[in-house]
C-alpha cells in the first residue's frame, strides 16, 4: 500500500521577486557595498537592518536604479526583477512605476489631497475624471486614509499631520499600480501612534505587494517583516551582508555571532 503524505505543514513554493548576486557599488574611488547576494521574495517583508553607514538605504535606492541619478555611482554584479536583469530589460521609468518608493521623511507635493495621489496617473496615462476620482479614493483605502480625508480632498495635502502625510505618500505610491514598494525608514519622523499605523497597514498591503524596509528599529523588523537581512561595516567604511534569512530565525537563532552581539544590543 503506498504511503499517504501529509502536507498540511508544508509551505507552499514561493516566487523571488529579485535575485542579487554579488552586487558591488563605488561612489566614485568608494566602495559602498561589496558582494552582495540575496533573494527577495514576492508578497512578503523583508527588512534591511543594521548600524548608520553600512550601506541599506543606497542598497535599497539600487533595486530600482534611483541610484543612477549619481554621477559618480558605478556597479558590478547582477541585480535581477522577475528574472530579468534590471539594468538592461527596464528603462529606469517604467522600473520605477514597477517598483514605488516611500522615503523617510513625508514628502507631500505642495497642492490638493487630491492632486497628490492623481499626480502620478496623470503622468502616466490620459484619465478621465471619473477615472481619477477611482484611483484616488482605492488609493486613499489601501493607505488606510481614506476615512479621514474623504471630505476634504482638495485641501493642501500640508495641513495633514506627519503620520497621515506618510500615508498619503503610500497611497501616492500606490496610486501608480506597482508591484514592489521600497520604505526607507518610513517611520522614524512619526510618532508612536502613527508608527503603529504604518507598521498594520505594511502587514495589510504584503497580501497584495512586495515590501522591502530599510529600519533602525530592530523591534520593527521582529514586528513586521518575514525575512530580515543585517547589514555591517568594514574597517574601510564598505557596507557588506552578514546574514540573511527569516526573521524569526535571524532574532532568536542567528547563525553568525556579529549578529547576535548587534541584536542583542552589544554594539550598534
Amino acid at each position: 500500500m503506498a504511503s499517504l503524505e501529509f502536507t498540511r505543514d508544508k509551505k507552499p513554493p514561493r516566487t523571488v521577486a529579485f535575485t542579487i548576486r554579488d552586487f558591488n557599488l563605488w561612489y566614485g574611488h568608494v566602495q559602498a557595498l561589496k558582494d552582495v547576494s540575496l533573494d527577495i521574495h514576492s508578497h512578503s517583508i523583508t527588512a534591511f537592518i543594521g548600524p548608520s553607514g553600512c550601506g541599506k538605504s543606497t542598497f535599497i535606492r539600487s533595486l530600482n536604479r534611483m541610484n543612477d541619478v549619481i554621477d559618480s555611482v558605478r556597479t558590478e554584479g547582477s541585480i535581477k526583477y522577475q528574472g530579468h536583469d534590471i539594468h538592461v530589460a527596464f528603462d529606469p521609468m517604467e522600473l520605477r512605476k514597477r517598483v514605488g518608493m516611500v522615503f523617510q521623511k513625508p514628502n507631500p507635493f505642495p497642492m490638493s489631497i487630491y492632486d497628490n495621489v492623481a499626480y502620478g496617473p496623470r503622468l502616466h496615462a490620459r484619465l478621465s475624471r471619473t477615472e481619477l476620482d477611482s484611483i484616488v479614493m482605492e488609493s486613499l483605502s489601501q493607505a488606510a486614509l481614506w476615512d479621514e480625508v474623504k471630505d476634504r480632498l482638495h485641501k493642501p495635502a500640508l495641513s495633514l499631520s506627519g503620520g497621515q502625510q506618510q500615508r498619503l505618500c503610500i497611497a501616492r505610491t500606490l496610486a501608480i499600480h506597482p508591484e514592489v514598494i521600497l520604505m526607507d525608514e518610513p517611520t522614524s519622523a512619526l510618532d508612536p501612534i502613527s508608527t503603529a499605523r504604518i507598521e498594520e497597514l505594511v502587514i495589510d498591503l504584503k497580501q497584495r505587494y512586495t515590501i522591502i524596509v530599510v529600519t533602525h528599529n530592530m523591534q520593527q523588523a521582529s514586528r513586521i517583516s518575514d525575512e530580515t537581512a543585517f547589514f555591517l561595516i568594514d574597517a574601510k567604511r564598505c557596507g557588506y551582508l552578514v546574514e540573511y534569512g527569516e526573521t524569526h530565525d535571524i532574532f532568536l537563532n542567528p547563525k553568525d555571532t556579529r549578529t547576535e552581539a548587534y541584536i542583542s544590543g552589544k554594539f550598534g
